[in-house]
């Protein structure tokens, strides 16, 4: 009876997980993809290190709100220093990184080196997890990293004009990486907006200091809509739609669900057009589908792995589970 129930719950997340996951992951992705170009209208009132760091301080007010008023409990040991990782990757690494480069970088050229983000997440999901993907998935993934630093570079003037802001936007893909994959990982433990909303917590103190200091430095003066863009990194950007992105790499696997982030260089350019009036070339475009295809190849050869690795497992299983039951069987009948 066991293993029939065993089985009609696996067949249910079969049918409904793959669904829920993406949808999850494709809303939390809709959300980021707003948060170059918003970047990029908010650093022209303000300073990236008020905008970086102010933030964060405004999604931890509202994460504080949260976690008291629904009564969570508090993380315990290991957890704590999870945390501190995940706040360095995407509260602290990310926000302060991409602000500090957008500058200086227009968001289209932002938005390209970004979409290695993908293939950099499958890769700190494999080191995090233990699992030994194939050679097919690292060279997949080296040939993304290589495609966008030419890309950088070939926007700089060549590789002796390789500019501050993409050596900046590097380490932002670094540092989200690592967070999305522990952060990934610590949503099964603690929940999805839970994880985030505590990470914000532990990073309150040091990005509080640093906002201080960036008001100390230059008192903030924007217009509304820089403002208005603040506000959406803030709430949106900083806190709501890590909701639904780490939702779907609770229900994972994290390396399939990162295939969404696919799309987000797409609707970021989109949005740069729209909203910034950036001209979008042909360059440009190239760029973004070449890095596309070299994170996607990276993921749907690790995502084709697993699944392998998941039938193989399935089937030892099913074959030790047999032989157990033999030896069980034959005394049985003989009494």
């Amino acid at each position: 009876m066991r293993q029939h129930s065993s089985a009609t719950v696996s067949a249910s997340d079969a049918i409904s997980s793959p669904r829920s996951r993406l949808w999850w992951g494709l809303l939390g992705v809709l959300a980021f993809s707003f948060t170059v170009p918003f970047t990029r209208v908010a650093v022209a009132g303000l300073s990236p290190l008020f905008i970086g760091s102010g933030r964060a301080v405004v999604a931890a007010l509202l994460a504080a709100l949260a976690l008291v008023l629904t009564r969570q409990r508090l993380p315990h040991g290991t957890q704590w220093l999870r945390l501190a990782v995940v706040a360095a990757g995407v509260v602290v690494g990310f926000p302060l990184l991409t602000s500090l480069a957008l500058t200086t970088a227009s968001a289209s050229h932002g938005a390209v080196v970004i979409a290695l983000l993908p293939a950099a997440t499958a890769v700190m999901a494999v080191l995090r997890t233990g699992e030994r993907p194939g050679r097919p998935f690292w060279i997949a993934a080296a040939l993304g990293a290589i495609v966008a630093v030419a890309f950088a570079a070939l926007q700089g003037g060549g590789f002796g004009g390789l500019s501050w802001h993409d050596l900046l936007l590097f380490g932002a893909v670094l540092a989200a990486a690592v967070g999305y994959a522990e952060g990934g990982l610590l949503a099964r433990e603690l929940g999805a907006w839970q994880t985030i909303s505590w990470a914000l917590v532990v990073a309150s103190p040091l990005m509080l200091a640093l906002t201080g200091f960036a008001v100390a430095q230059q008192l903030p003066s924007a217009t509304q809509a820089q403002w208005a863009a603040f506000g959406y990194l803030a709430v949106v950007s900083m806190f709501l739609g890590f909701f639904a992105w780490y939702r779907g790499l609770e229900i994972g696997p994290m390396a399939q669900v990162s295939q969404v982030q696919l799309v987000q260089p797409v609707f970021t350019l989109v949005w740069a057009a729209m909203l910034l009036r950036e001209p979008v070339g042909w360059l440009t475009a190239l760029g973004a589908l070449a890095v596309i295809a070299c994170a996607a190849l990276a993921v749907r050869t690790r995502t084709r792995r697993t699944s392998t690795s998941r039938t193989s497992a399935r089937h030892s299983s099913t074959h030790r589970s047999s032989t157990h039951r033999t030896p069980v069987s034959l005394p049985e009948r003989q009494s």
